[in-house]
């Protein structure tokens, strides 16, 4: 069960964690300001709610994961599995399943506090789908042991969360589990029949559904509707262009006074832009690219399956999401309503992403020197 000598956990993966944590707090205490002060009378009531909520559970979390050993999670695989699925389908069930916008996927405790169940699922399948992928080795190159099994699980997984609907988080989660697929080593057929099959999926869901279609013609063509679907996409950009090289100066946002919709979440990378301007959203998504790399590194390094799976999965969903939600601010992709992974206002994805934070240095103490 043992991977080898425990030393010391990844300091430079642990660094460019904490600075993104805090670019992220940093940030919410500016851009919450006008919506936490017309809905709550207090300005920081979005920074306060993400530091009880979001930032303690997660200071809890980190150190929970970086202490138990890694290995511990392969023997419940399972069981995680079955949770993933029972939390997927509690958004459903009336008096405990909450909506949000378009989506169900939220479960209310108690009226006043609430917790999304899919960022949950992102860790608890990766621990199932690990364990999955090392037990099967060399059979996951198989059409009948590697490839159907895979396909059902996952769809699975994403039939639920395409019933919420949540695209956008079933996207993260395809993305990683095809992450540690091709890392597992899977066959470049089957890798290729299934991103076939993806876009096929994602043609389908977005041709079936209004909304999706909207924010699908609002992506091709911003100007036709700058006033109706198209609004949420040009206020962004309105922003970004805005901040230009330099940016308006950190609380001098225009655009989170009511303009741009979500600033303290989904947007806050544009309000970002335009305070702090190219000199600062530039960095950051250079921080995002050196934790993947670093992430790449620790991975290089772990001598079992499980673990290397563990450290790819999560450093992909971080960083894939990152670059689907930056691109959606820039234009480049159709608005998918993920936040911004641990930068975004939300106390349940900021926990659950410092849990697996948490999860790649326990895998680093282990990691061959």
């Amino acid at each position: 069960m043992s991977s080898g000598h425990r030393g010391s956990i990844d300091y430079p993966f642990l660094l460019l964690s904490i600075l993104l944590i805090a670019v992220g707090l940093f940030m919410i205490a500016s851009a919450g300001g006008p919506s936490g002060y017309a809905e709550f009378g207090d300005a920081y009531y979005s920074l306060k709610h993400q530091l009880i909520f979001g930032f303690l559970p997660g200071i809890a979390a980190i150190i929970f994961f970086s202490r138990l050993p890694y290995q511990w999670w392969r023997k419940w695989a399972w069981e995680l599995l079955l949770v993933s699925i029972v939390l997927l389908v509690l958004v459903f069930i009336p008096g405990i399943g909450s909506e949000f916008g378009t989506s169900r996927s939220w479960i209310s405790i108690g009226g006043s506090f609430s917790i999304q169940p899919s960022e949950i699922v992102k860790l608890t399948f990766l621990f199932y789908l690990a364990a999955w992928l090392e037990r099967r080795g060399s059979g996951v190159k198989d059409v009948s042991a590697g490839l159907v099994p895979f396909v059902t699980v996952l769809g699975v997984i994403m039939m639920l969360m395409i019933l919420q609907p949540d695209v956008g988080t079933m996207m993260v989660i395809a993305l990683m589990s095809l992450a540690v697929y091709f890392v597992a080593g899977a066959p470049w057929s089957h890798l290729s029949m299934l991103c076939s099959g993806g876009m096929i999926l994602l043609a389908v869901l977005i041709a079936t559904a209004s909304y999706r279609l909207e924010r699908f013609t609002a992506f091709l063509n911003p100007e036709r509707d700058p006033l109706g679907i198209g609004y949420h996409i040009n206020q962004a950009l309105i922003a970004i262009g805005s901040g230009g090289f330099f940016g308006l100066g950190y609380g001098h946002s225009v655009q989170k006074f009511q303009y741009l919709p979500e600033a303290v979440s989904d947007s806050i990378f544009a309000v970002m832009a335009e305070e702090l301007g190219f000199f600062f959203s530039v960095p950051l998504i250079f921080l995002f690219a050196l934790l993947f790399w670093r992430g790449l590194k620790i991975a290089a390094r772990t001598k079992d399956g499980f673990g290397r799976y563990l450290v790819i999965g999560i450093v992909t969903w971080i960083t894939f999401q990152a670059f689907i939600n930056i691109g959606s601010m820039l234009g480049v992709m159709p608005m998918t309503g993920v936040p911004l992974p641990l930068v975004s206002y939300g106390g349940t994805s900021l926990a659950i992403t410092m849990g697996a934070i948490g999860v790649v240095l326990n895998v680093s103490r282990y990691a061959k020197l």
